[in-house]
């Protein structure tokens, strides 16, 4: 017997803390500095993070992979890459062999990798000028899916692109557009993003039918 205890509730917050601890510390007020973690995603989300967060539930422990290994020391050091006015920070969850691992959480084996993770490893092989690179997803059940990169030039063009309408628009503090992708259900902020309609009124099998003969 556990008693009347909620285990689950205890655990669920230590996961939580344990996130707060491990992720990436972003200053909102200094425009002047985007994290890469904040472009390779929806940056209507980084947005709003900044301006009018929400606070996001930490979703698990294989979530945490990479906040672990950068702090028990297995993670390179953070590194800054000047672009315009703009300092743009990211880190590598491991370096071997003279190449950049990443380590993302799956619910599943993967067929291919993530858009987001292709930019994010991409962009710091560029920052920490590396050639190769590795993603390697791992599910609940311990399954591992990897993936290799040689770093690309244009890809890495498209996360400088990212950077600078971020930092702009940040400035001016003006929304950036819908970017819509299979994470929006999950977010915290799909309500400003999506609104539900509701119809003024219900319409019954009956009624259409009877539309029908009346016209």
């Amino acid at each position: 017997m556990m008693g009347d205890r909620d285990y689950r509730s205890l655990i669920k917050n230590s996961i939580e803390s344990l996130g707060r601890e491990l992720e990436v510390n972003i200053d909102s007020t200094d425009n002047n500095t985007i994290h890469l973690e904040e472009v390779v995603g929806c940056l209507r989300r980084s947005y709003y993070n900044r301006k009018d967060p929400i606070e996001e539930e930490q979703s698990g422990f294989s979530e945490l992979i990479s906040g672990l290994l950068r702090k028990l020391g297995y993670g390179s050091e953070r590194v800054s890459y000047s672009i315009d006015e703009v300092t743009l920070k990211g880190s590598a969850d491991m370096m071997a062999d003279d190449a950049i691992i990443l380590f993302r959480p799956a619910t599943d084996e993967l067929k291919n990798p993530r858009a987001g993770d292709l930019l994010y490893l991409n962009s710091c092989m560029w920052m920490y000028d590396k050639e190769d690179g590795i993603i390697v997803y791992i599910t609940g059940d311990r399954r591992e899916s990897s993936f290799s990169l040689t770093r690309n030039k244009k890809m890495f063009e498209e996360t400088v692109r990212r950077v600078r309408v971020l930092g702009d628009l940040l400035k001016e503090e003006k929304v950036p557009i819908v970017e819509p992708s299979s994470d929006c259900e999950g977010c915290q902020y799909y309500q400003r993003c999506f609104t539900k309609r509701r119809e003024s009124k219900q319409l019954t099998l009956g009624a259409l039918l009877g539309m029908e003969k009346s016209s």
